[in-house]
């Protein structure tokens, strides 16, 4: 099979590369250098490439429109396309609070002030769980709490056998979100494209040959469990089913529906099947719904009819006009943004063979701007207003019990998952985790009085579409109290990007009532008088105390009190713009104060507990005590530089090597600390083919054929985290001003990038080259002063919103 990329031009170094790069490449960077730059069809900065179909989930190509997904196998005597629908939840809505819990809540506080730690984690484990099986530890699917699942498989079987195919190709263009397979096999050429419209909910297929009749294949709709399938003279395939709710009774149904046209030939029902018989184009159509009625959503009583009326909108235009429409849909969010970075010969390579490379050391700065468009086009694909949030896969999901439920974790998981949505200028997409915090208040609020008798609302570790906010199953890590306070972070950050003081408006109740809760869970620990949270972990790690025995349920963990600063410090800042709540105000400051601050350990690391105490794994893929260096951003290297470097000292020791998604929060770790060069080795580290199956909380994490981010097993936050990383290392704006490549590593020595969001209501567009900045234009979408800096160039810009300013450097 023939290699995809066969044209050869010069790079920027004068080395033999392949094409590439995108207009803006073109018109800003040939500037830069002297020699030309040859381009192509496709762009090694937005296109994925095969040469050889896939074999496994983890080798196609993901398509969404935020709603309905689908993964391309590309085969040739099969077709397999993976279908997901995001609202595809088993699981119902529960009770999981022991509502009496509060009473065991003043012996676990008192053993724990007593430094009875593994005492109290007993009575944890005994009365302050939640109550019955929870998540299952990772496997609800038939448990009330549900699991995310596949909707099912699209299955097309062609007559024409694999040996006969040639010039062979898969491609996955992000920036018109076309997934393309094209082939030859005896004589014939065949081509396949697929694409998901959010303008008319629907997935489309067209299939075409180089000769007329030479497209025969049967077409099935099928799922590991709960489905049956019809078909029907009129060409098409009906698949249903009801989910389990977790009680023996009936869950969240579900309708995939698919209509085959054809030009030329015929389509007829063949038992569950369709059969077509030599045609010479087919445009298949499928829609997707459920009846799930939850916090997003479509809201439905029939996903039947919806599927239906769906189909038929749909078959009424031709494929150009459905194209079209998805093109300018996609288009509006993805071109916001665009990075451009040198190609080099290994850019010309198909992707898993091009991550190999890259791993054995071959330059390629464009591989990082790829990863960067890749994880802004996951999150277009899978994170639209009015949904639900990305999961922990996104969207995508072939089994019926996907890793940890398919959840939304919320010591990390689904946060990173939204990293990338305001600096990369997708501020609408942050919606559906805003929909989904609001939706836990409800619950939360009982949480907070079974088991904390507080005002206010809490959520834990975990939660589902089912609205579940109880603590987890085991104190290991169950009793993480401030998964609802870093949510809230998402509310406070999407104004201090925007300044949308309407969303601020609707965001404050949520988050005084946060406040509230966590106002009257604080405790007065004995040593120093700090006020403190208990019981808590630090997310998932553990420690030894004294005696050599190992806790996980502590007072006062350092992510705590860096979560409870920001909120409080958040709350009453917007309760000020707001003009509301002058007592809370004073009340949130006053006991801001009193907080564990952060400390410094004998050994010159940022401590994670309230004690030093020595970590039974010290390279734990967890770094929750460096919450305030990032995303948080009360650690800075200019503003507290003894914490930067007790940070710094935390991340020599924790070590580069871990999961996916740790990898990709190191990223920005070395980023805040300005250390490109370091970021830049956690993201290729991150970029390392990691082709394993199976599970590994210890290291390993990489990325896929598909760039899929590895945990492993596949977990996207990893994905977002990279994506969020790369722009960190770019433009910063925490610190009260604009930094332009605080990060910037020798790797990428000349590029541009367009498009940045920057905090206080600003756009950014920059250009460098040897690894200095050329220009950068500032445009205001509501902002007014800023000071903008490039190393110790400080300038200060007054612009009124809607006009720009050019520096040049």
């Amino acid at each position: 099979m023939k290699r995809l990329f066969n044209i050869k031009a010069r790079c920027f170094t004068g080395r033999t590369v392949a094409p590439g790069g995108a207009s803006v490449l073109a018109s800003l960077l040939l500037s830069l250098v002297a020699l030309p730059l040859a381009m192509s069809a496709a762009d090694p900065t937005t296109t994925l490439s095969f040469d050889q179909p896939a074999t496994n989930f983890h080798q196609s190509l993901p398509l969404g429109n935020g709603r309905i997904g689908a993964m391309v196998f590309g085969g040739l005597t099969e077709e397999r396309i993976v279908l997901n629908e995001n609202s595809v939840w088993s699981g119902s809505r529960e009770n999981a609070d022991r509502t009496e819990a509060h009473q065991a809540l003043p012996e676990i506080r008192r053993l724990l002030l007593e430094g009875k730690n593994v005492e109290a984690e007993k009575l944890v484990n005994a009365n302050f769980t939640c109550q019955a099986k929870g998540s299952g530890h990772g496997n609800g699917a038939n448990l009330p709490f549900g699991c995310y699942q596949t909707l099912g498989d699209l299955r097309l079987k062609f007559g024409h056998p694999q040996v006969q195919a040639e010039e062979y190709s898969r491609t996955m263009d992000l920036r018109s979100a076309l997934a393309k397979v094209v082939y030859q096999s005896g004589g014939v050429r065949f081509t396949r494209e697929h694409f998901i419209s959010a303008p008319n909910e629907v997935f489309v297929s067209r299939l075409t040959a180089g000769k007329p009749g030479s497209l025969s294949f049967t077409i099935a709709l099928d799922r590991p469990e709960r489905f049956a399938t019809t078909a029907t003279a009129a060409g098409e395939l009906l698949m249903t089913g009801t989910l389990n709710d977790g009680r023996g009774g009936k869950g969240v149904s579900y309708a995939a529906r698919l209509r085959a046209l054809v030009r030329g030939g015929a389509v007829k029902a063949d038992g569950k099947t369709l059969v077509v018989e030599n045609a010479d184009e087919v445009l298949l159509l499928l829609t997707a719904a459920t009846d799930y009625k939850g916090f997003a959503g479509r809201q439905l009583d029939d996903p039947v009819a919806a599927t239906q009326n769906d189909l038929d909108r749909s078959a009424k235009k031709s494929f150009a006009e459905l194209r079209a429409a998805q093109q300018a849909d996609h288009g509006k969010w993805f071109n916001r943004v665009e990075l451009n970075l040198p190609v080099s010969a290994n850019s010309a390579r198909p992707t898993p063979q091009r991550l190999a490379g890259f791993a054995q050391g071959a330059p390629d700065p464009a591989l990082a701007a790829l990863y960067f468009n890749f994880g802004r086009y996951l999150l277009i694909s899978s994170s639209r207003p009015g949904g639900l949030p990305a999961n922990l896969q996104g969207l995508w999901a072939e089994e019926i019990q996907t890793p940890w439920n398919g959840d939304w974790h919320l010591d990390i998981n689904v946060q990173m998952n939204y990293w990338p949505a305001e600096v990369c200028n997708l501020s609408e997409l942050h919606e559906p985790i805003h929909k989904l915090i609001a939706s836990l208040v409800e619950p939360g609020r009982r949480t907070a009085k079974a088991y904390y008798n507080a005002r206010g609302w809490v959520a834990h570790v975990i939660t589902n579409p089912w609205g579940f906010t109880s603590p987890g199953e085991s104190a290991t890590w169950g009793a993480t109290v401030s998964g609802s306070a870093w949510l809230c972070q998402h509310l406070w950050e999407h104004y201090a990007f925007t300044l949308d003081r309407d969303f601020l408006c609707r965001a404050y109740p949520i988050l005084k009532e946060s406040s509230l809760f966590y106002l009257d869970n604080l405790v007065e620990e004995p040593k120093e008088k700090w006020l403190v949270t208990g019981p808590s972990n630090s997310p998932e790690n553990q420690f030894k105390l004294p005696d050599g025995k190992v806790a996980h349920v502590c007072l006062g963990p350092t992510i705590d009190m860096q979560l409870l600063r920001e909120l409080f410090g958040n709350t009453a800042r917007a309760a000020e713009i707001l003009k509301m709540d002058a007592d809370l105000r004073r009340e949130l400051t006053a006991k801001r104060a009193r907080l564990a601050p952060n400390q410094i350990g004998p050994d010159g690391r940022l401590q994670e507990w309230l004690e030093p105490y020595p970590e039974p794994e010290p390279h734990h893929r967890h770094v929750s005590h460096l919450y305030g260096l990032y995303p948080g951003y009360e650690i800075t290297r200019r503003g507290t530089p003894e914490l930067a470097a007790a940070a710094r000292k935390s991340l020599e020791v924790r070590g580069d090597e871990g999961t996916g998604w740790s990898l990709a929060w190191k990223i920005s770790f070395w980023a805040r600390l300005h250390e490109g060069d370091r970021a830049h080795q956690l993201l290729k580290m991150l970029l390392r083919p990691a082709f394993t199956s199976g599970m590994n909380y210890f290291g390993g994490g990489g990325s896929s054929a598909n760039l899929f981010c590895f945990h492993p097993p596949f977990q996207i936050d990893g994905n977002f985290g990279g994506c969020a990383g790369v722009a960190e290392m770019l433009l910063q704006s925490h610190a009260g001003e604009i930094e332009l490549l605080p990060a910037l590593p020798q790797a990428w020595p000349d590029g541009s990038v367009k498009g940045l969001k920057a905090r206080g209501g600003f756009t950014v567009d920059l250009m460098w080259k040897d690894g200095e900045p050329l220009s950068a234009a500032i445009h205001s979408t509501g902002g007014t002063k800023v000071r903008v800096r490039h190393g110790q160039r400080l300038t200060l810009l007054n612009l009124r919103p809607g006009k720009s300013k050019t520096i040049s450097y």
